[in-house]
């Protein structure tokens, strides 16, 4: 199975126009695809996305959201309410023999939404199946792709430590994730294994932080899921 995955589209999706989905089995968006943290422009941002996200010419489409999807989080807009869409809010999925488990919180960092204290997100991660073969989640864990500035601009591995504790518990074939952007000197987009892991982690942000604004500068990653194994 061919599945393109993308994040962090902040609402430049419809620069995709120009992408080629022919033979993409599977999109997975792994959250932030709005950017307004206005409850009104951010209304509009989701119902525009989800329309273009419906609407794709790809057989299973799958959601989840990020810190940036407010309206979402406040029931202003309901992605279950677009049918061609598998959205998930902290739950699993079974596609053609695939268990995908997708969930939207993060470690706090400001006052955005589907945010958790750091520290207390072990519960929720205790959650995630132990047969899960795609885990998709909005941030990354801890170490693993996820260089960024913190506060007092000093370079920081800024993931969730709980949630790499869980991903050796689970083991997922794919780990899918957004939220750190490449910035600067921090390039996050890609791919990583480690050794004695199964697992390949995949940043599929598709923005760049730039000094005042944010930059498309990737239109995902393509991942062959062998089915057989």
């Amino acid at each position: 199975m061919k599945i393109l995955a993308i994040s962090d589209t902040h609402g430049f999706h419809k620069e995709f126009k120009d992408l080629d989905f022919a033979g993409i089995d599977m999109v997975i968006h792994a959250g932030d695809f709005s950017n307004q943290k206005s409850p009104m422009f951010n209304q509009q941002e989701s119902v525009d996305f989800l329309s273009w996200y419906n609407d794709i010419p790809v057989k299973h489409k799958v959601l989840i959201c990020g810190n940036h999807d407010t309206s979402i989080e406040t029931k202003l807009v309901n992605p279950k309410d677009f049918w061609n869409i598998r959205y998930l809010e902290h739950e699993s999925i079974n596609i053609e023999g695939i268990n995908i488990f997708g969930s939207p919180y993060t470690p706090q960092f400001g006052n955005w939404s589907f945010m958790k204290a750091r520290g207390k997100l072990d519960p929720y991660w205790q959650q995630i199946p132990e047969n899960t073969d795609i885990l998709v989640v909005h941030g990354p864990p801890k170490g693993i792709l996820d260089l960024s500035y913190n506060r007092e601009d000093v370079l920081e591995y800024c993931g969730d430590k709980e949630l790499y504790n869980h991903v050796l518990r689970v083991q997922p074939k794919h780990m899918i994730f957004g939220h750190i952007h490449n910035f600067q000197d921090c390039y996050n987009s890609g791919s990583k294994t480690i050794k004695g892991l199964r697992t390949t982690f995949h940043n599929v942000s598709c923005v760049t932080d730039r000094k005042f604004d944010l930059g498309l500068t990737s239109k995902g990653q393509i991942i062959e899921y062998d089915c057989k194994n």
